[in-house]
């Protein structure tokens, strides 16, 4: 998925698509991603996670190659749907099976996996830009990491559980709708992947219009956020375990929350930087935590309540960047930050739900 962001801008020129037209392109990724969870999450009930992660993962590789060839608008929202559909399917799946992992284990995992997902995150996209500014073809470049990929999921597929279903031992959880507390933790991961996409996307914007930052270094601000948020995601679990899930939700949704305070109220440059480190640490470790949650709901099978709280979750990172606009156009930029806050401390206040 990273390695496809240094691609963007290609993609751009090659097919002449203006910032307009490729925004709306770039919904079919995120579509496609929200179309297909909740299906998936019956296909991974089903089939067995280890089974939907290595066939999705597989095919999600050979996107790359034709994101770096896609020669028609109509071919890059198809192979961008496609992309979405099959990420959907990993994300589903990888989560229910990291469930299953942190059960058998007895401590507390997810975070950690959510960790090296954020570094994956910051190492695909640093490869692939590093290959470009060594001058390899961008066909090239996407089909060496995409063979690499495919290498990596072969190499690891027999360390997966096999958690296929069977006749002589049946899965015991009917399936049905969602439990009730599966919607309510999507809705807190809805907060929590909107505060996310607000770093993402109106960070920069952020740092240029309200604190002089030159638009060369205004990414910083992303940067920061995006490096605290894998810290605090690689030391989660220990801070799950010693204060509890409810507590960890607790302490980092409010110390979220006064990330975004600290930006909106305070001038600086140098303040609001130490605002988007706040931020990351606070949210690290929330969504972890839902999804953990999430996966030990009695009545439901992990497939399907993580596949009910990643589909709100991504409808959060999807739509609250184009709320926050709105909210900007129609005050400021600022008072949509604070807005974000006072939903963090709804999650913080709600947070004891993840133990119930």
């Amino acid at each position: 998925m990273s390695a496809w962001a240094p691609m963007v801008p290609y993609a751009k020129a090659r097919l002449g698509l203006d910032d307009a037209q490729l925004g709306l392109a770039l919904l079919a990724f995120g579509g496609g991603s929200m179309l297909s969870m909740p299906f998936v999450g019956w296909l991974a009930h089903k089939l067995g996670n280890r089974t939907v992660i290595v066939a999705s993962g597989l095919l999600m590789c050979a996107a790359l190659p034709v994101l770096a060839m896609v020669s028609s608008v109509a071919m890059l929202v198809a192979t961008l749907f496609y992309f979405g559909v099959m990420l959907g399917a990993v994300d589903v799946a990888m989560n229910a099976h990291a469930v299953d992992v942190e059960r058998l284990d007895g401590g507390r995992l997810m975070s950690g996996f959510h960790g090296l997902f954020s570094v994956g995150g910051l190492s695909g996209a640093a490869v692939m830009s590093g290959l470009l500014a060594a001058g390899v073809p961008l066909p090239l470049a996407a089909g060496a990491i995409a063979a690499l990929l495919v290498a990596t999921v072969l190499w690891l597929r027999g360390d997966l559980l096999d958690d296929a279903p069977s006749a002589d031992a049946p899965r015991k959880e009917p399936l049905g709708m969602p439990h009730a507390l599966a919607w309510l933790l999507g809705l807190l991961c809805f907060v929590s992947f909107l505060a996310e996409g607000a770093m993402l996307d109106w960070s920069a914007v952020f740092l240029r219009d309200f604190r002089g930052v030159a638009p060369a270094s205004a990414g910083f601000g992303y940067a920061f956020f995006s490096v605290a948020m894998a810290l605090g995601r690689l030391t989660g679990d220990r801070i799950v375990g010693r204060f509890g899930p409810a507590w960890a939700v607790r302490i980092g949704a409010m110390l979220a929350a006064a990330g975004f305070m600290l930006v909106a109220g305070v001038s600086g440059a140098v303040t609001s930087l130490a605002g988007f480190v706040l931020i990351g640490l606070g949210a690290s470790n929330i969504v972890p935590v839902m999804f953990s949650a999430a996966g030990r709901l009695p009545g439901t099978p992990p497939a399907i309540a993580i596949a009910t709280a990643t589909t709100l979750g991504y409808a959060g990172l999807l739509s609250g960047p184009a709320l926050i606009g709105f909210v900007a156009h129609a005050s400021s930029l600022p008072v949509a930050f604070a807005g974000v806050a006072g939903l963090l401390v709804l999650v913080g206040l709600s947070a004891r739900i993840v133990k119930l």
